[in-house]
């Protein structure tokens, strides 16, 4: 058992918790633990050794409540970020992924300025999810001009065969798959629109309200998810003749 610590510990040390990479290493191991005891409990409903599955639950239902406080949450085997902080973390990984300085820039900067400048954060989160379909479209080969961003993000939902039309009637939930992958368009527009409203880069009324940090969530929280699906899309399904 011993032994066994000081392995732990070890992996424990070489982790780099200032590092979104290993942070999601952590969490991975993490959730492997996690499906193990969420197992134990399971498996002793019926016919185990309900002392084994109390204390399984005990330890699941624990570290669910810190994972929580965290910002994460554990979800069918593996972890997922259920606060705007970590779903920015998520996204600052995949940017290191693809060497985006300037994405991740975008994200250092609505980090800093969720609370302190809600209308910057709402701006740059616009300019995230253009970040993104640009770094994509230019992955894929596909050229793009001045389009405004809902164009922009037709091109690449349509690159990356996220359009409607794209799923086959025949499919299992296609209606509801259809439906979801319109829901897209929407968020790329409302962001587009908040933008123009409440973030910066247009000048205002000077008689018009201010937006809260609770805006600036709720447009961050959209576009980081948004970026961070379209991301991992283009990485599972690379182009036929490009290889990663």
């Amino acid at each position: 058992m011993g032994e066994r610590r000081q392995l732990v510990q070890t992996y424990y040390n070489s982790l780099d918790f200032a590092s979104p990479a290993d942070i999601r290493k952590f969490l991975n191991v993490l959730a492997v633990f996690m499906a193990n005891l969420e197992h134990k409990f399971v498996e002793a409903q019926p016919w185990g050794s309900q002392t084994d599955g109390a204390h399984a639950r005990q330890e699941f239902d624990r570290f669910q409540q810190q994972l929580g406080r965290e910002g994460y949450e554990y979800r069918e085997g593996t972890i997922v970020p259920i606060t705007t902080a970590a779903r920015l973390a998520d996204a600052k990984l995949i940017a290191e992924q693809f060497d985006a300085a300037h994405i991740t820039d975008q994200i250092k900067r609505i980090e800093a300025s969720i609370d302190i400048d809600p209308a910057l954060a709402i701006g740059t989160a616009k300019e995230l999810v253009e970040s993104c379909f640009k770094t994509i479209l230019r992955e894929r080969n596909v050229e793009y001009g001045k389009e405004d961003l809902p164009q922009l993000g037709k091109k690449a939902f349509a690159a990356l065969r996220l359009l409607p039309e794209d799923v086959p009637d025949s499919a299992k939930g296609a209606r509801t798959v259809k439906v979801l992958l319109s829901n897209l368009a929407t968020v790329v527009q409302g962001l587009a629109e908040l933008r123009g409203l409440y973030g910066t880069g247009h000048g205002r009324d000077g008689r018009s309200r201010g937006v809260s940090a609770r805006h600036a969530r709720l447009a961050v929280g959209a576009a980081t998810a948004l970026v961070t699906f379209a991301f991992q899309t283009h990485l599972e399904n690379p182009p036929a003749d490009q290889s990663r």
